[in-house]
Formats: C-alpha cells, structure tokens, sequence
C-alpha cells in the first residue's frame, strides 16, 4: 500500500508548490524580487494601476499581508500608489521604472523554470497537466464563488425571515 502522502493531491500538489518556489526565489532573489512579490509584480505588469482590493482578489492573500507587502515594494522602490484621476478616492498601484525594468529578466527566469520543472514530460504530457492543472483551478475557484453566493444568499434570508417576525 502507498503512503498517503503519495496519493493526496492536495499534499503532491502543495509539495510541487514548494519545490517550484523554492528554486525561482532562488534565481529571482538576484534581482531583489521575492516569491512573494512575484505574483504582485506579475498582475502589474499585465495590468497596471490595479487598487490594492484587485490585488488581493486577483492574487488571494488577505488584505493586511498584501498592504505590507506593497510598502515594502514601495521601500524597494518597485511600485508607488497615486490618486486615481476619475476617482480621487481610489489608489492605483503603479510600477516604477525599476519595477518595469525587471520585468523581461524575471520572466525569461520563471520560463527557464517551468522549462525546467517540466523537462521529464513529453511535450503532450506538458500540454496534459497544464491543461488539467487549468482544469481542477477553475473548478475550485468556481466551487469557492457558488459557496459565497450560496452563504450570502443564506444570510439575506435569515436577515429577511428575522425581519417579518
């Protein structure tokens, strides 16, 4: 029989994760990104002037760890925050010209990764798994959207029962 770590997704995909991280914080290290920087970095640069609210959905961490993590992006001079002009109540999130600066060697390194990570699969079995990895992502973020309505419908109604008694 096989232990069960070699049979839970969720402890293979977690370990795979880990392994992933560890070897790009590695190599992104030199050009003073972090792991944890990375995502952020990475929704800029697809979409700049983001609030902080978008990139806490976009990249899933809690609002305090995302507000420490952009003033330390802010220190280390790869992103400033500026008044949006249609609606001075908003804050954008904008790169500096570092943080721009780095975004072709630190992409060309996360390549070199996935590259790499996936260098014992054929090129079809490469296409499988990102295509069923894809797959299980969009059926959790799906299943975490359905439960939310589902929680938010349950609490109207509660709300609405409690007010016609």
């Amino acid at each position: 029989m096989r232990p069960p770590r070699e049979t839970s997704a969720g402890y293979l995909f977690n370990h795979l994760a880990r392994l992933f991280a560890q070897a790009l914080q590695e190599r992104i290290q030199p050009l003073g990104l972090s792991i944890g920087v990375f995502p952020i970095m990475l929704h800029l640069w697809e979409e700049e002037g983001l609030t902080q609210k978008q990139l806490v959905q976009r990249v899933g961490i809690e609002q305090g760890t995302m507000a420490n993590t952009l003033k330390r992006m802010e220190r280390d001079g790869l992103v400033f925050s500026q008044r949006d002009l249609s609606d001075g109540r908003r804050r954008e999130i904008r790169l500096t010209e570092h943080g721009w600066s780095l975004r072709s060697p630190a992409l060309r390194i996360a390549a070199e990764q996935n590259t790499y990570m996936l260098s014992g699969l054929t090129k079809e079995e490469q296409a499988q798994i990102l295509a069923l990895v894809t797959k299980i992502i969009r059926s959790v973020e799906n299943s975490v959207i359905s439960e939310k309505e589902a929680r938010a419908d349950r609490a109207s109604s509660h709300r609405t029962n409690g007010e016609t008694r």
